[in-house]
């Protein structure tokens, strides 16, 4: 399959990427008979010679109707995909590794669509809907590595309605997706330090609260909020401000020891902390410095600097 469309790109719509929106015309609809077209078209055939063989004008008259009526399926699984229009593509980001979850726009263009079957290895998915809406399909891609991720080609097909015959064309947008770093597994604790003008003693992190959040498995006992816990008829915490004259900074260069993958993975699982606690943060990147905020637009920001990194 790959060797034909290195050599046969036009069939295949094996092109560089294309912008949205994607309309699928005759140009690019590709139509051919299924395994089982091949044997109905077969049993027609022998239909149709015993009709002829035998002078049988009814045989004849059913065999020429059958014959019509699987031409016509053709002509309907053709019109099931011309006029279809991709729109927009969008995905949440997820840390290396895990599916993304892509999601698909089609416009129907004021016409029932039945059966579609939307296709981007190994996923796929059904897709139908009535001409006045928007069409919506989810497709799972897989990611290994940080950075954006190029959308592989769509596959769009349909054997509807009697299966006889299949209809199908490509789709390649040109769509990056952006995918974070993986975070590391078993990371140290967040680093504080002291700023360089405060000279007064720091105060140990806990002595001071903010907020209260629900209980976690490792919370301490004694930062159980007891009083708000009753009232609230669930376990909740009183999360530990950040101390003043500390600031949480997550240094690339900090970890000059470790290979730049590993500093990615252990940044990216520090951000994630550092949200987790609320507290506020900044990083600095080689020639890029974030911060201090919090938030998540922040953490965005920064798990999208660590991913181009």
């Amino acid at each position: 399959m790959e060797q034909a469309e290195r050599r046969l790109p036009a069939l295949t719509r094996l092109r560089r990427g294309e912008s949205l929106p994607i309309v699928l015309n005759r140009r690019r609809i590709y139509v051919l008979p299924t395994l089982f077209g091949l044997v109905f078209g077969g049993m027609l055939l022998v239909m149709a010679l015993g009709a002829l063989n035998y002078n049988n004008n009814p045989a004849l008259l059913l065999t020429s109707l059958i014959a019509a009526i699987a031409v016509l399926s053709m002509l309907v699984g053709f019109r099931n995909l011309d006029g279809l229009a991709l729109r927009s593509v969008r995905a949440v980001p997820v840390h290396a590794g895990e599916p993304m979850q892509v999601e698909l726009t089609f416009d129907a263009a004021s016409r029932w669509r039945e059966s579609l079957r939307i296709e981007a290895r190994p996923a796929a998915t059904l897709l139908r809907g009535r001409s006045d809406e928007a069409l919506k399909a989810r497709i799972e891609v897989a990611t290994t590595r940080r950075g954006y991720l190029a959308l592989p080609r769509i596959r769009v097909w349909t054997s509807w309605p009697y299966g006889l015959f299949r209809c199908w064309s490509w789709l390649n947008p040109q769509t990056q997706l952006l995918v974070f770093a993986r975070a590391e597994a078993q990371a140290p604790p967040l680093p504080l330090r002291t700023r360089a003008s405060d000279s007064g003693r720091p105060q140990a992190q806990g002595e001071e609260f903010g907020a209260l959040r629900e209980y976690r498995v490792n919370d301490p006992l004694r930062l159980i909020a007891w009083k708000a816990s009753a009232r609230h008829d669930r376990l909740l915490v009183r999360e530990p401000e950040m101390p003043l004259g500390h600031e949480l900074v997550l240094d690339f260069d900090g970890l000059g020891a470790l290979d730049l993958e590993t500093r990615v993975s252990r940044l990216t699982r520090w951000v994630l902390m550092a949200e987790e606690s609320r507290l506020r943060y900044s990083l600095h990147l080689p020639q890029v410095q974030i911060g201090p905020d919090l938030g998540s637009a922040h953490a965005y920001r920064c798990l999208r600097e660590l991913a181009l990194l």
